[in-house]
């Protein structure tokens, strides 16, 4: 069967990458509305960096069938964007002088454990995690600790996911070239194939 000119693509959703960074968006955008003021500028980078992570994910994924050096640029910029996300929340803590948790933090890995799939589900874990912890204002309890931890060890999950996606993307365009190496084979293969 000859070689399609348009390479499957697209499927973004069913990436691992794009779940825990659609996740990471999720819980960043109520974590800003609760601990960050909303006209803060912290605010709106934080989530817009969760969100670019998101998009660019999905626009590399869409784009692999005719470009993947586009793919592969957009899902380094996927995976930029997490990193100047995962700053911003380790900067939160410390200007706070709250705990950044270690990555051999055994909270660290029950929260991976857990495998949450939505944001309801991490403030469940993060609530859990933050019993006897600090109180805030009128003595109720305050959950930015835990929560700022639990998405920098999503953030974690989605970096390494994506590193490896980067490399395996790199690698398939070292060995298979890109859209206008398939469309010369394509079209070489259709000019040796005889009409019927």
């Amino acid at each position: 069967m000859a070689e399609p000119l348009i390479s499957k693509h697209g499927g973004y959703r069913n990436l691992k990458s794009f779940q825990v960074a659609q996740l990471v968006y999720d819980v960043t955008v109520r974590f800003c509305d609760r601990y960050i003021g909303k006209r803060s500028r912290t605010h709106d980078q934080m989530v817009q960096a969760a969100r670019s992570g998101v998009q660019n994910i999905a626009e590399g994924s869409q784009a692999s069938g005719t470009s993947r050096k586009t793919e592969l640029k957009l899902t380094n910029v996927a995976r930029a964007s997490l990193e100047e996300l995962r700053l911003d929340y380790e900067d939160f803590l410390r200007q706070r002088a709250l705990s950044l948790w270690d990555r051999s933090d055994p909270r660290r890995q029950a929260l991976i454990d857990r495998r949450c799939a939505t944001a309801d589900e991490v403030a469940a874990w993060v609530r859990e995690r933050g019993q006897g912890g600090r109180s805030g204002p009128g003595g109720q309890p305050d959950y930015a600790e835990p929560a700022a931890n639990a998405v920098l060890a999503l953030l974690a999950v989605a970096c390494a996911l994506l590193d490896r996606q980067i490399a395996a993307q790199a690698a398939a365009f070292e060995n298979e070239g890109g859209f206008t190496e398939r469309l010369y084979r394509v079209r070489s293969q259709k000019r040796s194939t005889p009409s019927t």
